[in-house]
Order: structure tokens, then sequence, then C-alpha cells
């Protein structure tokens, strides 16, 4: 059986874009609301006073302080919580419409592909991207164990040869001093 992505990759790549553009979207909500939910949920924050922080428990909240004078800057977090609370079901409404018309749409499309057009995803789609994949991760193990190489070439032959020859023959005739002062001669 052909994956469901390799046929959305190919042939609802923008249905399968406009879901993770709302799936984007509904990630960044989740994180203004959890920001929030942070800031102002501190002993003296906002949510301090709910056992739970959710919409039924923000909602009586904010009808409480309707009451109360003073609370307009309460309120406007308590609100503004509720907005993030409505923007998050409508997305993730949103997205599971989106979902389903997608995977009607592929299952409709299953039915109507062509030979050609299964060795097209498969051959090339599948396994010519596969095959790329290991292609180009080779290379790369290639050329960083040869750049890593180079470079302990580079530092093991950094001094040239007639440098070491002088430190050799330096060394050596301190060595041959300490010898002669030690009483060995030859």
């Amino acid at each position: 059986m052909i994956s469901k992505e390799l046929v959305i990759n190919r042939y609802f790549a923008k249905e399968q874009q406009e879901v993770n553009d709302l799936n984007a979207e509904l990630e960044s909500l989740q994180n203004q609301k959890t920001e929030l939910e942070e800031e102002h949920g501190s002993e003296e924050g906002v949510f301090s006073e709910l056992d739970k922080i959710n919409k039924a428990n923000v909602t009586a909240r904010l009808k409480e302080l309707k009451s109360e004078p003073d609370s307009s800057e309460e309120q406007k977090i308590l609100r503004q919580y509720l907005d993030l609370l409505t923007g998050e079901s409508s997305i993730k409404k949103s997205v599971a419409e989106k979902e389903a018309f997608l995977d009607e749409n592929l299952l409709k499309y299953y039915q109507m592909l062509t030979e050609e057009q299964i060795k097209q995803l498969v051959v090339e789609d599948k396994w010519m991207a596969i095959i790329d994949k290991d292609i180009h991760s080779e290379m790369d193990r290639i050329s960083q164990r040869l750049t890593q190489r180079i470079k302990e070439l580079a530092e093991r032959y950094e001094t040239p040869l007639p440098a070491l020859n002088d430190q050799a023959d330096e060394l050596e005739k301190k060595v041959n001093s300490h010898l002669q002062k030690m009483g060995f001669v030859w």
C-alpha cells in the first residue's frame, strides 16, 4: 500500500499546508494561553482564586467581577483568556474539518490512481528520495571524515622537516653534553 504522506505530498500539498498553518496558529494560541496562565497564576494573580483554569470557572469569575469596582484590569485579562479559549476551540474545529476533508479526498483519489502514478509515487517519491537522502548523508559523513583527517595531518606536519632536524640536533647536543658531564665518553 502507498503511504498517505506520499499521496498528500504529491497531490494535496496545498491542503496539507493549510492544515499545517492552522496547527501553527493553534500552537501559537496555546503558547499565549500558557503564558497568560503562568503570568497571572501566582498567589496574587488573576487566576489565583480559581480552583481550575477553564472556561466555566473564568466565565463565573468574570460575572462576579462585573459588580466590583476597580476590577477592570482583571476583567480585561479574563476576557483575553476567554478569547484565547474561543480561538483555540475554533481553530481545533477548523483543523478537524480540514483533516476530514483531506482524508475524504485522499480516499477518493486512491481509487483513481493509475499504474503510472503509482510507479511515480513509489519509485520517484519514495525510493529515489530515500536513496537521495542516504547518498547525501554518506557524502556528508565522508566529507566530515576527510576534513577531520586533513586537520590531523595539518597538525602533524605543522612544523617543517628542516626545523624538526634542527630541534633534534639541538637536543642531541644537550644530551651529549649531559652525558659527558656524567662521565660517559664515546
